[in-house]
């Protein structure tokens, strides 16, 4: 009755999804595009066999990168279907796999869109990445029999608590999986208490995605261009952060030191480049060439280059930590070797923050002028950021082979060599 309600919802809420599309579609056009997979009408031929994995967006995308190769390699003779929800996860998945997998996008949550899709595709068994819990879309596995696991789990407090609300609809979707992996311990003891089971604790996927060649041969270039101003990376900023970054940047007195500020959305990009030109900064964009030995600010407004930044940066400043919005991955920083100062503000990334700042690897700040204060001070004694770097990486390579953990619990969970 509960997924009645639910479904009843979602089709009431149709013209504000429309809405919601097209708005987003007039800064991203892409959104306006594939819109009957949206509603489970495809047009991909599909091989005889095949595995579904799910990863919502750029994050999840990238993350899943071991997990589908390892897949590939175990089950050579199945194709591997990537769905996502966004144009930017979907053109993630085009710049890491290529046509070595077939993208579509997952639908919406309706009940006849997701019979639509299983119809269409009936994959031997499915992979979704992080947390998403969609009750048509596992109600719906359950129903065609596809083996549905939950790879790299993780659940916040704030978000356990927030589906608690909910359990008549979230319990049996999180009951309908046949297995979860999970991050940390706590985010298998959240998702336990929310009915998901069997769950084991596997690690976190991000560890084990190898930071891209080309990504640190190009920041090692753009390194030598710049030649030898320090520099400090602001990266995956949200709205309202980069206010932060320049109050802090006024007080930063290390000499000739190039700021490099990175949003975590392109559809920002302009905006941000407006707000730097505000202040009266030097500016120089990632999409016009180089910044000149003058520049002050220079605007990675690129894709898929957020390796490139962490080679090329001394320091990084990891954003949506600053302001109340979880903090994003810290990881691929370290993986790249390049040490981290962190916000407040990481319940998102709870388990991988704390351990990264025991390991050295990181430091918290709390406000715009403790930012400032800790940039000036590592910057100013070489040891400590040699150290910090140093760390960085072991705290990267300890934490690697949730992949193998993970392939091995979903050979065990699905069965696929009986289907």
């Amino acid at each position: 009755m509960a997924r009645f309600f639910y479904s009843l919802l979602l089709y009431l809420m149709t013209p504000l999804i429309w809405l919601r599309l097209l708005w987003r579609g007039r800064k991203q056009p892409e959104y306006l595009r594939n819109l009957g997979e949206r509603y489970g009408f495809y047009r991909q031929s599909v091989p005889e066999k095949l595995i579904w994995v799910h990863a919502v967006s750029v994050g999840e995308t990238r993350a899943a990168q071991p997990l589908i190769e390892g897949l590939q390699v175990r089950w050579p003779e199945h194709r591997i279907l990537l769905t996502g929800m966004t144009p930017t996860g979907r053109e993630a998945g085009l710049q890491v796999y290529g046509d070595k997998v077939i993208q579509a996008y997952l639908p919406y949550d309706y009940p006849g869109a997701v019979d639509r899709f299983f119809r269409h595709f009936s994959p031997d068994f499915g992979v979704l990445m992080e947390t998403e819990i969609w009750p048509n879309l596992l109600a719906g596995a359950r129903r065609y029999k596809v083996p549905t696991v939950l790879a790299n789990g993780r659940l916040s407090l704030r978000s356990a608590r927030g589906y608690a609300r909910f359990s008549a609809l979230v319990r049996p979707a999180f009951a309908a999986l046949s297995g979860v992996a999970a991050q940390t311990p706590g985010d298998a003891e959240r998702l336990s208490a929310l009915g998901a089971g069997p769950v084991e604790v596997c690690g976190n996927l991000k560890f084990d995605v190898p930071p891209p060649v080309d990504k640190i041969t190009l920041g090692s270039e753009w390194k030598k261009l710049v030649g030898q101003r320090p520099i400090w990376l602001a990266a995956s900023t949200r709205e309202g952060e980069e206010v932060l970054v320049l109050e802090a940047w006024r007080q930063v007195c290390v000499p000739d030191v190039l700021l490099v500020v990175v949003p975590r959305h392109p559809q920002r990009f302009d905006e941000v480049a407006g707000l730097l030109q505000r202040q009266g900064l030097r500016l120089a964009r990632r999409s016009l060439g180089m910044p000149e030995s003058d520049t002050q600010v220079w605007l990675g407004d690129s894709m898929g280059e957020m390796a490139a930044y962490y080679a090329l940066a001394d320091l990084a400043f990891i954003g949506g930590s600053l302001l109340p919005l979880g903090g994003q991955n810290l990881i691929e920083a370290a993986a790249c070797g390049c040490p981290v100062l962190i916000g407040p503000h990481t319940f998102n990334f709870k388990q991988a923050t704390e351990d990264a700042i025991a390991a050295g690897a990181a430091q918290r700040v709390d406000s715009p002028e403790m930012l400032a204060a800790t940039v000036n001070r590592i910057f100013s004694q070489k040891t400590e950021l040699s150290e910090m770097r140093s760390a960085a990486g072991s705290f990267a390579r300890t934490h690697q082979g949730a992949a193998q953990r993970i392939l091995t619990l979903i050979e065990r969970w699905t069965n696929p060599a009986g289907r």
